[in-house]
């Protein structure tokens, strides 16, 4: 009773019942109020009051619920306005749980941003493929050898794998095992690898804004493609033949994960294992880190060049638009903690899912 499976604990250990002896109370017109007093610091989005609700079979022991409740705060109060009587609690919830209202929102946003940009990443893909057919051949050979467009077509491929990923990842985990376990491996390939091209993206713009000269590497596209596709696939495919089972199901937990909610199905193909899930957000650490570096160091030159020459504007906003394609919004992952948590998620969701 005093805690669930969601490792959600009820406040001050109090549980308080009340009982008519008439029997079973439920749908009252004016709801009764109950107050839970504390002496801590509470984070009034993660205190929710819920009652217990009996398990349905005899092997069941029941789990605590919120519905018919509603929540107020008050200085060192909790009061809970509930429209049935039973046993009351006030429950608190991990840090960084979302409302499944939140999470329906922010799952409506990232279909929609998602499709967005896979259609935008299509369509760029196409344009580029059927432009460099109907040219002149010396223009043709020059824009086949421009390695700065073949990066981005690379980059755009991938941000497309991983979107079309993103968006069967929900429909299929209502699917069969092993069907949510390849869609989980491929998701999580085509993330390594969009970050991937990000990190040759900015190593890219590093030769061509800081070492002008001698810039020549031989097979240079053939060894970044080794890079972001090659290392990120081979090591998505070891991890799936020899340790499948950190692949499939990944539920996510709201802050009324106790309740039988519909409002959104909250279960996704994607990481089950924590390590590999903190391996892949040191990876991702470690490349955005790169980035930002290399973003500061550009930074710095046109701060030179604009004392020099008086008028960069144009290489400013240059610079600010490649920050979208070296990925410096994911960034906001490094920042779930406290007042920022909410803002957050929706700034990540929003800035992530239309970056193609």
């Amino acid at each position: 009773l005093l805690q669930d499976a969601h490792n959600s604990s009820v406040l001050n250990n109090d549980v308080l019942g009340a009982f008519l002896p008439s029997g079973h109370v439920a749908g009252l017109s004016h709801p009764v109020t109950i107050q839970f007093w504390h002496d801590r610091v509470l984070d009034t989005s993660n205190a929710t009051c819920v009652f217990w609700q009996p398990g349905a079979d005899a092997g069941s022991t029941g789990s605590w619920s919120g519905a018919g409740c509603n929540t107020t705060h008050r200085e060192g109060t909790v009061i809970c306005h509930c429209d049935h009587l039973t046993y009351f609690a006030v429950l608190l919830l991990p840090a960084g749980t979302l409302s499944p209202a939140q999470l329906a929102s922010l799952t409506h946003i990232s279909t929609i941003g998602c499709s967005l940009s896979a259609a935008a990443t299509l369509c760029t893909l196409l344009l580029c493929c059927f432009s460099s057919t109907p040219c002149p051949p010396p223009s043709c050979r020059q824009r086949l050898r421009d390695n700065t467009t073949r990066i981005h077509m690379h980059l755009l491929a991938a941000l497309l794998l991983l979107n079309c990923s993103f968006l069967l990842s929900m429909p299929l985990a209502t699917g069969a095992e092993g069907l949510c376990q390849v869609t989980a491996a491929l998701l999580h390939a085509s993330l390594l690898c969009a970050l991937a091209w990000m990190a040759a993206e900015a190593f890219h713009l590093l030769l061509l804004l800081v070492k002008v000269y001698n810039i020549y590497i031989q097979h240079y596209l053939l060894k970044l493609c080794l890079f972001a596709w090659g290392l990120p696939t081979l090591a998505v495919v070891a991890a799936f033949v020899f340790k499948g089972d950190i692949y499939g199901y990944h539920t996510i937990s709201t802050s009324e994960g106790y309740r039988n909610t519909t409002i959104v199905p909250s279960a996704r193909c994607w990481l089950t294992s924590p390590p590999a899930h903190y391996t892949t957000l040191c990876y991702a650490g470690l490349i955005l880190l790169f980035n930002m570096l290399v973003l500061g160091r550009v930074a710095m030159i046109l701060r030179r060049i604009q004392r020099q020459k008086g008028q960069v504007r144009k290489d400013w906003a240059t610079v600010l638009g490649l920050t979208c394609l070296l990925g410096t919004t994911w960034g906001l992952a490094f920042f779930r903690f406290g007042i920022f948590l909410i803002p957050q998620v929706y700034l990540f969701t929003i800035l992530n899912s239309l970056q193609g």
